[in-house]
């Protein structure tokens, strides 16, 4: 029987020598203006003679592209990271034609990271020195933690951020990961903004806000560059200020919701969790900043990937089921609860707090998912006036772009 190792992306800073810096530079725009060509062509044959082009024909306009006087230039990098922008503005337009994503989009040259993928004919890993295609000298990679044993990249993905940091992303096989030891531990995660998760055991985990910690010097720092003139080297100087302070906050959030999230895997075999619109959520003014900071979106992201590495059961709770205003003890279903009451008391007699409860219907309602779909609410009218959970028909989750969380 063959074992199936999970594929994952080891990402490391890197310090490019000034050749190097320049190379990877020069890559970046080749890199941009394939995809914008290749993009205006593919766009222009649809708008005008409804025909598709594929990558075969994008790539036989790159070799045609490369002979011309005017692109010449394209020959003096490596020929991998232009190849792979074509397969991956391929894969965006599968995508959108999935209605999985939005339409394809130009590439800014002044844009928040530039990115080139390379394969295997176009580097060398040995010896824990990595060595691009057109460089004479390895990357001077920080290697922060080990890479497995014995396992060769597949590709290789170098960028640069808006703050200038420079990263590379090695993707390989991980045979360490496997399933965990089952457990029989299961919890309900209710997201909020004061709690950034209630569990249903009755724990709170505060919201650190990162944003908030920065957003006094991030204020600063944004109107010193509000006073600078466009293109001048004092601008480009507070905006990579501005950036560093955006990537603090950004790298810390990340890690805080590693930490949570990997956590919730390893103590319990199943997560229940809600199924957040949270691109319809910040549409609330009031809200919006603090719900972009928690980040509850990249939570689920996590706990979706991590359970499928680690054996463990992810279940989503239609995001219709009232979780906060059903009893827990009875199953009562109160008619209206308004975000300001915190409490709550049941006519059973139960004192609810608003959050916990919400988990514990979550986790209550998970059995019930799992088993029959996502389409779970309650039954109205019961006698005693108590509601239980049931199937019930929903409409259809709406695809694309719009309706991913």
């Amino acid at each position: 029987m063959s074992v199936t190792h999970v594929v994952r992306a080891f990402r490391f800073r890197f310090r490019p020598s000034e050749a190097q810096a320049v190379e990877l530079s020069r890559t970046f725009g080749c890199v941009r203006l394939v995809w914008n060509r290749a993009l205006a062509v593919r766009a222009e044959a649809w708008e005008q003679r409804r025909e598709r082009v594929g990558y075969g024909a994008t790539s036989a306009m790159l070799t045609a592209w490369k002979r011309t006087e005017e692109l010449a230039f394209l020959n003096e990098v490596s020929c991998v990271p232009l190849q792979q922008a074509l397969r991956h503005l391929q894969a965006a337009f599968g995508n959108f034609f999935a209605r999985r994503a939005g339409r394809p989009r130009f590439k800014a040259r002044k844009r928040a990271r530039d990115a080139a993928e390379y394969t295997r004919s176009a580097f060398r890993y040995r010896d824990g020195r990595l060595t691009l295609a057109k460089m004479a000298e390895p990357l001077d990679v920080v290697w922060s933690r080990p890479l497995p044993e014995g396992v060769v990249p597949s590709t290789v993905t170098v960028s640069r951020d808006a703050a200038g940091r420079w990263f590379v992303s090695l993707r390989c096989e991980d045979p360490s990961v496997r399933p965990l030891p089952p457990t029989c531990g299961a919890v309900g995660v209710d997201l909020g903004i004061t709690d950034l998760a209630v569990l249903s055991t009755g724990e709170k985990v505060p919201n650190p806000r990162h944003e908030l910690r920065d957003r006094a010097r991030l204020a600063k720092a944004q109107r010193a560059l509000a006073r600078k003139a466009k293109g001048s080297a004092n601008r480009e100087k507070v905006r990579r200020r501005v950036a560093r302070i955006q990537a603090r906050t950004a790298d810390r959030r990340r890690d805080f919701l590693h930490k949570l999230s990997t956590r919730l895997v390893r103590e319990n075999q199943t997560v229940v969790v809600e199924d957040l619109s949270v691109r319809n959520l910040l549409g609330n003014r009031r809200l919006s900043r603090s719900i972009a900071d928690a980040g509850w979106g990249e939570l689920r992201e996590m706990l979706a990937y991590k359970c499928a590495w680690y054996g463990r059961e992810l279940v989503v709770v239609d995001r219709w089921f009232p979780s906060s205003k059903l009893c827990s003890a009875c199953g009562a279903l109160r008619d209206r609860l308004p975000l300001h009451v915190r409490t709550w008391e049941c006519a059973c007699g139960a004192v609810h707090d608003r959050d916990v409860n919400a988990a514990r219907n979550i986790l209550a309602a998970g059995p019930a998912v799992a088993a029959c779909g996502d389409g779970v609410g309650p039954q109205r009218s019961t006698p005693g006036g108590q509601s239980s959970v049931k199937q019930e028909v929903v409409p259809p989750p709406r695809t694309g772009a719009a309706a991913r969380p």
